[in-house]
């Protein structure tokens, strides 16, 4: 190593650190800083959201404990009992009816018209101006009622002529006769010739033809006269009148003065399938009166009860039925002209069937099947064979015992295996809220519900109104109870910051 010159400054060495001088942060310590504020950030956020998150979207604790049936809080906190996946899960509400054992009728249903036995328009058989019409519209009247009467005078002068010519033609005969006797004592005494003789007898017998000829033209003109006075043909109701006195009516009109209808007893026509005609043609030959029953458009009142009369004798080919004809008593007059009605005929009776209403048969890709409830309340797919029904309930031939129960009303909702809650049918149709009626609306309330009777939540009740004071308890509450999670996972990391 060379030495220094003489005369040179020798380099100073590097100043020591102090021995207390502070050290900068290790990038160690920064990462964890910056992690805890972040996590701090993310606590307090979840917790905001919780807090003020709409009611509808989950289940409250708090809140929800004092929450009437009607709140949300009924169906228990999220994820605890009584809350989805929880081992109290809301079941579904249907409603059940028992397969029963019973005589069921087999029932053809039919469409038809009522059509009266007898309906006849009333016209006039003489011309002449009309006088008086003698019924109201729309009455009752009996066969051999006088309805209407035209004007009798030219009908009455006509048979007093008719009677006048008769009495001169037979008075010209009873003459006749008396000369043809007296002709006939002569011949025998040989004092005329018999030529005479033969000629007053074909004179009697001239005179006997203008009688009888006579006597057609008075009763043609009685005829005429008794016309005059127009009667009903038939018993049933009539119509409105189509003519008012004081007209000239003549025996060409169309309308005719009125319009009778038979409707006691009436009749109806209706049509079944073809495919169900032998059943009812074994029922008649046999002599067998089937009874028919008469409803309304909608199937919910019955209008009469008759009996099956005959049978058409061939099958419309463009439609495949055939139809029936069934007559009906109608007393109380409840069946009119030309109605549509819906028939139904009891052709058999069947002893002891299965019998399950209509409303619980389903039908799918697996044929025609039904929900059974369990004694464990869970549904269970069932395939079930069809019989003959009557429209409210049908016959199970295969599938079914008596004493099960089945699902009649919120079939649509159920899977194989769910677990089902039975209700009833009443109290179900009250607990709907019709789609007309308007829902309760309030202003929402900070504790977690809205105000009104649908949505009332806690002690508010019905009308969802509160001091603000109770709402900053409920918001207290919830944040303590509710949000207990959130709050303790801040509160670690608040420690942490300390230490």
């Amino acid at each position: 190593m060379s030495n220094p010159e003489q005369g040179q400054q020798l380099p100073s060495p590097p100043p020591s650190p102090p021995p207390h001088a502070p050290k900068g942060p290790a990038p160690s310590s920064r990462r964890k800083l910056i992690a805890a504020a972040l996590i701090v950030l993310l606590a307090g956020g979840g917790w905001y959201w919780y807090s003020h998150r709409d009611p509808a979207s989950g289940a409250k604790t708090a809140g929800g404990k004092a929450g009437g049936a009607s709140g949300p809080g009924a169906q228990g906190g999220r994820g605890g009992p009584g809350g989805p996946g929880g081992p109290g899960a809301a079941r579904a509400p249907v409603v059940v009816a028992t397969v029963a054992r019973r005589n069921m009728d087999v029932i053809l249903n039919g469409l038809g018209n009522v059509t009266p036995v007898a309906n006849v328009t009333v016209r006039v058989q003489v011309s002449g101006p009309l006088l008086k019409v003698l019924f109201k519209e729309g009455q009752m009247i009996k066969a051999g009622d006088v309805l209407a009467e035209i004007d009798p005078r030219p009908f009455q002068a006509a048979l007093d002529q008719a009677v006048g010519q008769l009495a001169r033609d037979q008075a010209l005969l009873q003459n006749a006769r008396l000369d043809q006797k007296r002709y006939r004592t002569l011949l025998q005494q040989d004092s005329i010739s018999s030529q005479q003789v033969d000629t007053q007898d074909a004179l009697v017998r001239q005179y006997e033809g203008v009688v009888k000829t006579d006597q057609g033209n008075v009763d043609n003109a009685r005829l005429q006269l008794g016309y005059t006075k127009i009667v009903a043909p038939v018993s049933g109701r009539i119509g409105l009148r189509q003519v008012d006195p004081g007209n000239i009516v003549n025996t060409s009109d169309t309308n005719g003065i009125a319009l009778i209808t038979q409707i006691q007893p009436i009749a109806v026509l209706y049509t079944i399938p073809e495919d169900n005609l032998p059943a009812v043609l074994k029922k008649l030959n046999a002599g067998e009166k089937l009874s028919v029953q008469a409803w309304d458009r909608q199937v919910r009142n019955q209008l009469g009860e008759g009996t099956l009369l005959t049978t058409d004798n061939q099958i419309d080919t463009t439609t495949g039925t055939v139809k029936l004809k069934a007559v009906f008593p109608n007393a109380d007059g409840m069946l009119f002209p030309n109605q549509f009605v819906n028939v139904r005929t009891r052709v058999d009776t069947m002893e002891d069937a299965t019998v399950i209403p209509v409303a619980a048969i389903q039908r799918g890709q697996q044929g025609t099947f039904v929900y059974v409830v369990d004694d464990a309340s869970k549904v269970k797919v069932q395939v079930v064979t069809l019989g003959p029904g009557d429209g409210n309930r049908n016959a199970v031939l295969k599938g079914l015992e008596p004493g099960q129960r089945v699902v009649v009303d919120g079939a649509d909702r159920l899977k194989e295996g769910m677990t089902v809650e039975a209700v009833d049918p009443a109290a179900r149709a009250a607990a709907l809220v019709p789609a007309s009626q308007p829902r309760g609306r309030g202003r929402r309330r900070e504790g977690g519900g809205w105000g009104g009777a649908s949505g009332a939540q806690g002690e508010q009740g019905a009308s969802g109104a509160g001091a603000p004071g109770e709402h900053r308890r409920n918001r207290n509450a919830e944040a303590s109870g509710a949000q207990a999670a959130p709050a303790s996972s801040a509160d670690g990391q608040a420690s942490r910051r300390q230490q």
